[in-house]
């Protein structure tokens, strides 16, 4: 009998770190959007130094939460306390399972009394759609999935596009976009600005590290929307971001995008298991990376170890609670950002122009995450003390970075060895060539790595590192 759910998959298998470690879902696509609009190294270029309008109207869900108890009910699923979280505010809203293992992590955007959208991957989407599925609470979720990754010439429609202006630039094109100054918002504050006679909302944000504005709206204005900001940005050297170079602004901003949800095991998420999709992300997702464990809970990750321990507020009941009491936050390990060393990349990179020998794992550029969610081995004299979970090219910074977890005895500035590419020649996954492993010299430094994104941001996950 074929799988009928997640829970079916998973017996059927009977080797979940298997199942995933030989995916057949192929590389992660970041949908739609093209691949570059110029060169993806300009495209990196300008978001630290003139403007830059990212399109992230495709690769992410939503989910509408409605109702009388729609607040409450999304504050007993996560970390955050929603105290102050009012009308035209934004949160970035982490959710854990009974173990106090993270699921995922969204933007939680509060639009009006009673009236919530989530925006993100799709673990949290679907475990807040579970729990709304209870009949617990007066909520109605509204859900809009990612686009499709290969259309394939296929029409697409989203409820709404989603732009951001980034950049150093990005407030003169705002301000001609708006016919004059844009309003004062305070970061994750929402307010309305003016962009070819609409009126449209528009969030302080900040995903390079510079300043500028997310806005959203119905999908059906978003080419004329897009043509505005295109014309409004010539003379400010606005750049169009594509795909290649879209999904490497965070290893300068310091987000780990892609933990593995912590839904795996535990008697006490069967229910949600058997209420997953045989076909869903959970069931199709892959694991990729050096790091190898029999035991699923091992690719787990807690707040604090992902850099969102000053989120965890008890003033609340949440799923997970219990478990993140029990957690001594000095004992976790570390969100840190690794700087490869160049001399061990370009051999890699070279011995796949060498007839007759065995290749190292290929490292494409910017981008090589060749899994739904990486795990490489870092090592301190053969002994794994971290993790490497999301890795890519800068120009900006003329480096490979990844951004990842450390042990607590681990300091910035110590050299540590990441072991690059997976045992026994690969797995059987479809984005992975036959190939060695290679060891890669990895300097462990601050998260953000960039300096604009440690300076200018405000107290947030992305300036403390537990």
């Amino acid at each position: 009998m074929g799988a009928r759910n997640l829970e079916d998959v998973l017996r059927q298998s009977g080797d979940t770190v298997g199942l995933l470690r030989n995916s057949k879902i192929g590389m992660y696509v970041y949908p739609v959007v093209a691949a570059e609009f110029t060169n993806w190294r300009d495209e990196q270029r300008a978001w630290r130094d003139s403007a830059v309008l990212f399109d992230q109207s495709h690769h992410m869900a939503e989910l509408m939460v409605e109702g009388a108890d729609s607040g409450p009910f999304l504050e007993s699923l996560s970390i955050n306390s929603f105290k102050g979280f009012s009308v035209d505010k934004a949160k970035h809203y982490v959710p854990v399972g009974p173990s106090g293992h993270v699921i995922g992590d969204v933007i939680l955007f509060h639009l009006d009394e009673n009236r919530y959208l989530l925006v993100g991957r799709a673990p949290t989407v679907n475990w807040v759609e579970y729990n709304a599925s209870l009949g617990r609470h007066d909520v109605k979720v509204t859900r809009d999935d990612r686009s499709p990754s290969r259309p394939d010439g296929k029409k697409v429609d989203r409820r709404h596009y989603r732009f951001q202006i980034q950049g150093p630039n990005a407030t003169a094109i705002l301000e001609k976009l708006n016919g004059g100054p844009i309003p004062e918002i305070k970061f994750f504050n929402m307010d309305r600005i003016t962009i070819a006679g609409r009126k449209v909302r528009a969030l302080r944000h900040g995903m390079a590290g510079a300043p500028g504005l997310e806005i959203w709206g119905p999908y059906e204005e978003k080419d004329e929307i897009q043509a505005a900001i295109v014309e409004a940005g010539k003379g400010h050297d606005l750049y169009q971001v594509g795909s290649r170079a879209y999904s490497t602004n965070t290893l300068e901003s310091g987000w780990i995008p892609s933990p593995l949800p912590a839904i795996y095991s535990g008697e006490e998420m069967r229910a949600y298991r058997e209420w997953l999709p045989a076909n869903g992300y959970e069931a199709t997702g892959s694991i990729g990376g050096s790091y190898v464990s029999a035991d699923i809970e091992d690719y787990y990750t807690t707040p604090y170890e992902l850099g969102y321990g000053f989120y965890v507020k008890f003033d609340h009941d949440f799923v997970g609670r219990a478990a993140i009491e029990k957690m001594d936050p000095k004992t976790q390990r570390k969100k840190v950002t690794f700087e490869w060393n160049d001399e061990d990349v370009m051999k890699i990179i070279h011995s796949s122009f060498r007839n007759g020998e065995e290749n190292y794992k290929w490292i494409d550029l910017p981008q090589p995450n060749y899994a739904s969610s990486s795990f490489d081995r870092v090592e301190r004299d053969g002994r794994l003390v971290g993790l490497s979970m999301f890795n890519g090219y800068s120009f900006n910074e003329r480096a490979m970075l990844s951004l990842g977890i450390v042990d607590p005895d681990v300091n910035v500035g110590d050299v540590l060895t990441l072991v690059w590419g997976e045992p026994d020649g690969g797995t059987g996954k479809t984005s992975t060539e036959r190939h060695k492993q290679a060891e890669i010299r990895v300097r462990v430094s601050p998260v953000p790595y960039a300096r604009e994104a440690r300076e200018n941001y405000v107290d947030s996950w992305r300036t403390r590192s537990g």
